[in-house]
């Protein structure tokens, strides 16, 4: 059990966890309940010699644990550095990732205090209703290659970055908040095939004048859609040179306009992959889909209170 000073300089320290304290509060009150509820069910599911709360104790309180998993994700720390540091075995700081993980998936991205986004239907009902116009993505994370002579093995190929990959579909505003990420797919499906498999043509066939910015990858979704879905102008071509000089012209502006529209998307994702845990997965592939939704929903709760911190700030006072 790690002491009473190491756990202070953890939680006081935003660049061991990068969250703040405010942020690791609101995440010990929440998920704390939650936590032990989940514990108490296993514990009464099964039959029993014993009263439920006799035998040995837990080694890893709840904070413990939280601050354990937090710091994993941030950092990419292994188990046995983690282990060592929390003075417990290596087994108990696999199991204890492996309850917190979960928790954390499943809060969704913050977007206004009560109100998460967990699905992509949410996001395209919030956008829908607020008017607001949404940016679309995907991002590779590198992962390990599966075992040789395993079935299946080149689908994790990506066709862009010629190495073992899964992408996750990023979803953000106009000012670059996370409002979704997850649908992770093997790194050999296209942008627009996961878009699809991901439902966002139905979603979007109940929705009236909203705008999706999208880059090159996503051209065919815009007919799908009825054009709610932008994508960067494709090439026209003229019948003199003159014709083909101002079609030039005018294609390298509309590109460049929407690629600046786009910009925010680029820095959300930037965000996420500060997170070393999605700079490269060293783990279990099938872990991977629950590490994006927590860091992501992480990094809306840190960007939603850094936002009321400087909406508090009296008018002129600096950062």
């Amino acid at each position: 059990m790690v002491g009473t000073a190491a756990r202070a300089l953890i939680v006081s320290e935003r660049r061991i966890t990068g969250l703040s304290q405010v942020v690791i509060a609101d995440l010990v009150a929440e998920l704390g309940p939650v936590w032990q509820a989940r514990r108490d069910a296993e514990l009464c599911d099964r039959p029993r010699r014993r009263a439920v709360g006799a035998g040995a104790k837990y080694k890893l309180v709840f904070v413990d644990r939280l601050l354990a998993t937090l710091v994993h994700l941030r950092h990419g720390i292994t188990h046995d550095v983690l282990a060592c540091w929390f003075g417990v075995d290596r087994s108990t700081i696999t199991r204890a990732i492996g309850e917190i993980r979960p928790l954390l998936a499943g809060r969704g991205c913050r977007i206004a205090p009560g109100l998460r986004l967990r699905t992509l239907a949410d996001v395209i009902a919030h956008l829908g209703a607020t008017g607001q116009t949404g940016i679309i993505d995907a991002t590779e994370i590198r992962v390990r290659r599966p075992a040789a002579h395993r079935r299946g093995r080149n689908r994790f190929v990506s066709g862009k970055s010629r190495t073992n990959a899964m992408k996750a579909l990023v979803v953000t505003d106009d000012r670059g908040r996370l409002l979704f990420c997850g649908e992770v797919r093997a790194g050999s499906v296209a942008d627009i095939t996961q878009a699809r498999d991901a439902g966002l043509v139905d979603l979007l066939a109940d929705t009236v004048h909203l705008e999706i910015l999208a880059d090159a990858g996503y051209q065919g979704l815009a007919a799908q859609t009825y054009g709610q879905v932008v994508t960067p102008p494709r090439k026209r071509r003229g019948k003199n040179l003159e014709q083909v000089q101002w079609l030039m012209a005018h294609h390298e502006q509309a590109r460049f306009e929407h690629s600046s529209r786009r910009i925010p998307v680029e820095h959300g994702i930037a965000h996420l992959k500060n997170w070393r845990a999605l700079a490269r997965h060293h783990g279990h592939r099938h872990h991977l889909p629950d590490t994006i939704r927590a860091v992501a929903g992480l990094l809306s709760d840190q960007q939603a209170t850094h936002k009321r911190k400087l909406a508090a700030l009296p008018t002129g006072q600096s950062r």
